[in-house]
């Protein structure tokens, strides 16, 4: 019972870290990476579609994004898209491809963006204290429902415990993973 308990907790806390990942991915460096803009919402024909649905994204070199919608129709709407975006991104359309060009960070840029990964890591490793009082609290109610002893109750808060540092330290090393890639000039 208290395994199940242990494994539940474990994925939980290794989706917080997922998603941490994933947030980051999102930030921008002033190196150009696909997932940058791969969560842009586009308008496809009354639905909204992220735009990896309606286009193919591709690194074009270091510093350029390139675009290029399935069909000619989307050009100026996916463009319009990536401008209205808050990543603050300047689209270049050539006929059918768009381009992106990533403009260098300024030292101020590098910084507030670096704030943010910290607060991002911070609401991470909430999610994954949160995690850690759910399963214990569900513990101690196993405790009081006299289906587990004193000394299981001990031992299971004791291995969330060291759950919840694993994950936690996960999320210190991508914030510093971040962080030092953000402030690579």
């Amino acid at each position: 019972m208290l395994d199940e308990l242990k494994k539940d907790a474990s994925q939980r806390m290794q989706k917080c870290v997922t998603t941490f990942r994933d947030q980051l991915k999102k930030l921008r460096t002033g190196r150009a990476h696909t997932s940058l803009i791969e969560h842009i919402k586009v308008d496809y024909y009354g639905t909204e579609m992220p735009l990896n649905q309606v286009a193919s994204v591709a690194t074009e070199d270091s510093r350029t994004l390139t675009v290029t919608p399935w069909e000619k129709s989307m050009v100026a709407i996916i463009e319009k898209a990536i401008f209205k975006s808050d990543l603050g991104l300047t689209p270049n359309s050539a006929g059918q491809i768009i381009r992106i060009s990533m403009p260098a960070l300024t030292e101020e840029r590098r910084r507030d963006v670096t704030k943010v990964v910290r607060s991002e890591a911070e609401n991470a490793r909430v999610a994954v204290r949160n995690v850690r009082r759910e399963v214990n609290n569900e513990i101690k109610e196993m405790l009081k429902e006299k289906l587990i002893a004193q000394d299981d109750e001990r031992r299971g808060q004791d291995e969330v415990q060291k759950l919840t540092d694993k994950f936690v330290a996960e999320i210190d090393h991508a914030m510093a993973e971040k962080e030092k890639e953000l402030m690579q000039v």
